[in-house]
């Protein structure tokens, strides 16, 4: 057996987590160079764009299923307090808001901050955004929210244990976290590190370390070490039939819905 298949079959060793939060000091230098393009969806985001319909349609889904929320409603979460974690430039985060959500957008890269504040104001979204560290908001509001959802952001933290305690911090008893994230095999680091970073560029280029994926036994194990059930965990592929979408193989990227316990 190579090592390179030992490596996609167990867990690797991690990288060493950056004193004073779960944010990598280098992640959010890369994504705050990106500020000014973060909605210009042909570039350096553009795969972010083109996830956030397949992604917000599976965030209704889960808020009607566990949230009681009206699936006849033109915004159907109407009446809940929503957080997206690792927001950037707010394209789900507007999204949240769009369908009704009372929203705050929060990520530790101030220049992504800005952007995202100029496009809501522009596009007369009320969203509160913030800018700072997560574990310092669970400290602040506690139990402030009834949906978290958490896109493509787990594989960019330091602290992993650190970052999902903070998110069932925020969250009430019962409340919802959805997330996505890269699954760590061998055709996410050819298509998703190597490949769509240094051959197509559709992802910045460095944006990921490929031992810090998780394969979907192990974010069940780290969630359910937190304090979250979860309830369903579904892949995310492209087609060039149909774009993104949930449902199939999970093996580059996985969505899932988790309760708080």
């Amino acid at each position: 057996m190579s090592r390179r298949t030992r490596a996609a079959g167990a867990a690797p060793e991690q990288p060493a987590p950056e004193a004073g939060g779960t944010a990598d000091p280098a992640n959010v230098a890369l994504f705050d160079q990106l500020a000014a393009e973060w909605w210009d969806q042909s570039g350096p985001n553009r795969l972010l764009h083109a996830m956030n319909p397949a992604r917000m349609a599976f965030v209704r889904e889960a808020a009607i299923a566990h949230l009681g929320c009206d699936p006849r409603a033109r915004r159907p979460l109407a009446g809940l307090a929503a957080l997206d974690v690792g927001c950037g430039g707010g394209i789900a985060t507007e999204a949240l808001a769009r369908m009704g959500a009372a929203t705050t957008g929060l990520d530790a890269a101030h220049g992504a901050i800005a952007a995202a504040r100029d496009h809501a104001a522009a596009a007369g979204l009320a969203i509160r955004y913030l800018a700072g560290e997560v574990t310092e908001l669970a400290a602040r509001e506690p139990g402030a929210f009834d949906l978290v959802t958490a896109f493509e952001v787990v594989e960019h933290v330091a602290d992993v244990h650190a970052f999902l305690a903070a998110l069932r911090t925020l969250l009430r008893p019962g409340g919802l976290l959805v997330f996505s994230t890269p699954n760590r095999t061998l055709a996410s680091l050819a298509i998703v590190k190597l490949a769509a970073e240094y051959v197509t560029g559709d992802i910045p280029k460095g944006a990921h370390d490929w031992r810090r994926f998780l394969k979907p036994e192990e974010m069940r194990e780290r969630l359910a070490a937190a304090g979250f059930r979860v309830e369903r965990l579904e892949g995310l592929g492209w087609s060039p039939a149909s774009g993104f979408r949930v449902g199939g193989r999970t093996d580059l990227d996985y969505i899932g819905a988790a309760v708080a316990v």
